[in-house]
C-alpha cells in the first residue's frame, strides 16, 4: 500500500505558531527599555509621546494598506475601552510604579497575576472553570498554579524590603486590573476588524486621556540618545508589534491561554537584563523558568 505523505505545514500555518513566542520577547522588552528610557523622562509624559507616535504610524499604516475600519459606532467604543484599559491603564500604571521606587520584578510578579485572575473570573462564570472537560480544567488549573510557583521563584530575589509603599503598589494594582479587564472585555465585546485601524482607535483614546495628566508632571523630558532609542523601540516593536500581537492573540484564543503567556515574560526579562545588564541568574531563577515554561505549555495545549 503507498502511503501519501502529509503536507508540508504552510509559511502562514508556521507563522500562526510562531505568534505567541514573538509576542512573549517582544513584551519582555518593555522592561528594558524602561531601563533605559525612565531616567530621562516623567512615565505619562513619555507615554503620551509613545500614544501620539503610534497614531501616527497606524495612520499612515491604514493609509497605505487601505485597511478597513471597524464597523459601527459601538465597535469604536469597544476599542476606546479597551485602549483606555489596556494601554493607558497598564501601561501608566507599571511606568508609574517603576518611577516611583518599586522594582522591575517586583511589578512583574503583581501584574504576572492577571493568568490567575482571568481563571478565577471564567470560573466563576462556568461551572466547568477555565476549560471544557473536566480533565482539561484540572490540567489547565495545575499549569496556572505551576506558573506562578514559577513566576515567584523568578523574581523574589528582587522583592526588596522597603521598595512597597501605598502609592507604587496602588499604581502596579491598576496595571494589573487595565491588563485584565482589558484582555476580557475585548474578548467578549470586540468583534474581528483589521488590527492596524484597531490599534489607531485605541491608541488615540489612551493618548486623549493620557495626554491631560501628562501636562500636570513638573519634570522636563531629556531629548537624549537613550530617551529617543526607548522612544523609537517603544513605537516601532512594542506598539506596532506587541500590541498588535495581543490583540491578534486575544481575537485567535481563549482569554486563559492568552493570558497563560504572561507568566513567560518576567523569566524572558531576566534573561535579558542578565546579558544586557549582567545581573545574576542564581539557581531557583532557572528552576522557575523551567516550571514557568511547563506551567505556560500546560494551559495552552490544546486537546
Amino acid at each position: 500500500m503507498r502511503l501519501t505523505p502529509s503536507p508540508a505545514p504552510s509559511a502562514n500555518t508556521r507563522l500562526i505558531a510562531a505568534m505567541p513566542w514573538v509576542f512573549v520577547l517582544i513584551w519582555s522588552t518593555g522592561f528594558i527599555v524602561a531601563r533605559f528610557g525612565m531616567p530621562h523622562s516623567p512615565p505619562l509624559s513619555f507615554l503620551a509621546w509613545r500614544y501620539a507616535l503610534s497614531v501616527l504610524a497606524f495612520g499612515i499604516w491604514v493609509s497605505v494598506s487601505g485597511a478597513n475600519w471597524p464597523q459601527g459606532r459601538a465597535q469604536w467604543g469597544h476599542l476606546a475601552v479597551t485602549g483606555l484599559l489596556m494601554q493607558a491603564g497598564y501601561l501608566g500604571g507599571v511606568w508609574s510604579a517603576v518611577k516611583l521606587g518599586m522594582g522591575a520584578g517586583t511589578i512583574a510578579l503583581l501584574v504576572g497575576l492577571q493568568p490567575v485572575l482571568t481563571a478565577l473570573w471564567l470560573a466563576s462564570r462556568s461551572a466547568a472553570g477555565p476549560a471544557r472537560s473536566p480533565g482539561a480544567a484540572r490540567r489547565q488549573w495545575l499549569g496556572l498554579g505551576l506558573g506562578l510557583l514559577g513566576l515567584f521563584l523568578v523574581v523574589r530575589h528582587k522583592l526588596g524590603a522597603g521598595e512597597l509603599h501605598a502609592a507604587n503598589l496602588a499604581l502596579a494594582l491598576l496595571a494589573l486590573a487595565g491588563i485584565t479587564v482589558g484582555t476580557l472585555y475585548q474578548k467578549a465585546h470586540v468583534a474581528a476588524c483589521d488590527v492596524r485601524s484597531a490599534g489607531l482607535v485605541q491608541m488615540g483614546a489612551a493618548f486623549l486621556v493620557t495626554l491631560p495628566l501628562a501636562l500636570l508632571e513638573p519634570e522636563v523630558m531629556d531629548w537624549g540618545w537613550p530617551l529617543v532609542a526607548s522612544m523609537a523601540w517603544s513605537v516601532g516593536v512594542l506598539t506596532l508589534g506587541g500590541s498588535s500581537l495581543l490583540y491578534l492573540l486575544i481575537q485567535r484564543g481563549a482569554a486563559t491561554q492568552v493570558t497563560s503567556l504572561m507568566y513567560l515574560v518576567p523569566p524572558c526579562t531576566a534573561l535579558m537584563a542578565a546579558l544586557l545588564f549582567g545581573e545574576p541568574l542564581s539557581a531557583d531563577m532557572l528552576a522557575g523558568m523551567v516550571l514557568t515554561a511547563l506551567g505556560v505549555a500546560l494551559v495552552v495545549r490544546q486537546p
